[in-house]
């Protein structure tokens, strides 16, 4: 069920909503907190509004120690993105992350026995074919992670920033109890691995326009009128509320706070050569139950690399586009890695703003297609390995 805030509550949310400086947001943020009533249904709400102020507070911290010239010394909550995807490196302690940032990327990394070395996110580029992977490590998850402890909330903030995560595993020891806790810590920060029934976006607008629902699936134990009345509660007058898939009030009101959000996993079964390795992945197979692609490897042999990045772009649903001149007999060799589903018109605004103003049509090469090429208008979709001809005026 949807918490129920009070009204008090509603209108301090709003004054969130309305903030203009990091700064502001918090400080409304600690007042709003005020105003939620501390039961069972509030418990995860209020878990999030702490995990955003932490985030700020930490951020402000950070630029006023840079801002007085001393060393910031405090490790990263984010990781600037760079590549065709960002994926978050999460495991415990000597599962080999540091092993498989070393044999994919060219990142300057210490490889040890010790436990927990690594204590701040290291980034590093992973080519594979014609895609950039960019990989963060992060410092080592543990029991309490999702509640504060140690660098769960630096680590937690990197898997929550990604485009999706690696949950790494050390196949010399049990690896069933390795991804529960590595899954429970995420579920504690409201990050999910296994993909939601339903999604909901809420884009905020001001124009001056009315609330537009647009559903694509179906409400769960609610109606529209009830999905009105929850938004327009929470003074969201001028939106546009996407909905797809099954979804409750609930799963609407998290929108409302980007409480829980789903990323892609892999598993990456590490020391797969060691003797035990065998009877361990065959464990960890019977517990995943094909609910997360599983990649064995050996990142000290480096073996399964090939896997690990066929799987990756499998798991995020990445495409790779190809496009040419008008004229030219070949492409131009450089894809953009773009989402499945991609349209003619994402593309073309991914090239420039001016590729869609100025759109007349488009002309696809294309193994699927009965005639290659086809002339296309902007809302085809395209597939992976298409070869694009962007026709304007």
């Amino acid at each position: 069920m949807p918490t129920n805030l009070p009204p008090d509550a509603l209108d301090k949310w709003e004054e969130v909503e309305a903030a203009h400086t990091p700064r502001e947001k918090m400080e409304k943020m600690i007042e709003f907190l005020k105003y939620v009533p501390q039961h069972k249904g509030t418990l995860k709400l209020r878990g999030e509004i702490r995990r955003k102020i932490a985030v700020i507070r930490e951020d402000l911290e950070d630029k006023k120690r840079k801002g007085t010239g001393k060393s910031s010394g405090g490790p990263k909550l984010f990781v600037e993105k760079e590549g065709s995807a960002q994926i978050a490196i999460l495991g415990p302690t000597n599962a080999g992350k540091s092993s498989l940032l070393q044999a994919v990327t060219k990142a300057n990394v210490v490889v040890s026995t010790t436990n927990y070395t690594t204590i701040q996110p290291v980034p590093g580029i992973m080519d594979f074919g014609d895609v950039q992977f960019q990989l963060v490590e992060t410092p080592a998850v543990m029991e309490g992670s999702g509640d504060g402890r140690a660098w769960g909330p630096m680590t937690l903030g990197v898997a929550r920033n990604a485009d999706g995560v690696l949950l790494m595993v050390d196949l010399s020891k049990n690896p069933v109890v390795q991804v529960k806790l590595l899954i429970s810590e995420l579920e504690k920060s409201r990050v999910l691995v296994k993909k939601p029934n339903g999604r909901v976006e809420v884009e905020r607008r001001h124009a001056g326009t009315a609330l537009r629902i647009i559903l694509v699936g179906r409400l769960i134990g609610c109606s529209m009128k009830e999905v009105e009345v929850l938004l327009r509660n929470y003074k969201i007058h001028d939106a546009i509320v996407r909905i797809s898939g099954e979804v409750s009030l609930e799963d609407i009101e998290d929108a409302i706070f980007e409480t829980t959000t789903y990323k892609p996993a892999v598993i990456v079964a590490n020391k797969a050569d060691l003797p035990d390795a065998v009877q361990n992945f065959q464990l960890l197979k019977k517990y995943v139950n094909n609910r997360i692609p599983i990649v064995p490897m050996s990142c000290e042999k480096r073996f399964g690399i090939e896997v690990l990045g066929k799987t990756l772009i499998q798991s995020l649903g990445i495409i790779r586009i190809y496009t040419k001149e008008p004229g030219s007999r070949t492409d131009t060799g450089r894809p953009f890695a773009l989402k499945s589903g991609t349209t003619i018109g994402d593309l073309a605004k991914n090239i420039h703003k001016e590729f869609v103003s100025n759109f007349l049509f488009a002309m696809v090469w294309a193994k699927r297609l009965p005639f290659s090429p086809k002339k296309v208008g902007l809302s085809f979709v395209l597939d992976d390995g298409d070869i694009v001809e962007i026709h304007t005026r």
